[in-house]
């Protein structure tokens, strides 16, 4: 059950990483590694967040 969880919060946070990439060529605000850091951080745990209250909601119908 953690593996499934894992994987799809980490290839979340890698789309939401290359979405930042394209996001940082068209505006200049931050370094790029910061965006790449914040925006993969942002992806998982919204990720994880999404799925554990998706999993929980489905287990009570």
């Amino acid at each position: 059950m953690t593996r499934p969880l894992l994987l799809t919060a980490c290839l979340t946070g890698l789309f939401c990483a290359g979405f930042a990439m394209f996001i940082d060529a068209a505006t200049d605000m931050l370094a790029r590694n910061q965006v790449l850091v914040v925006s993969f951080i942002s992806g998982f745990l919204g990720s994880i967040f999404a799925q554990t209250v998706l999993a929980r909601w489905r287990n009570k119908e």
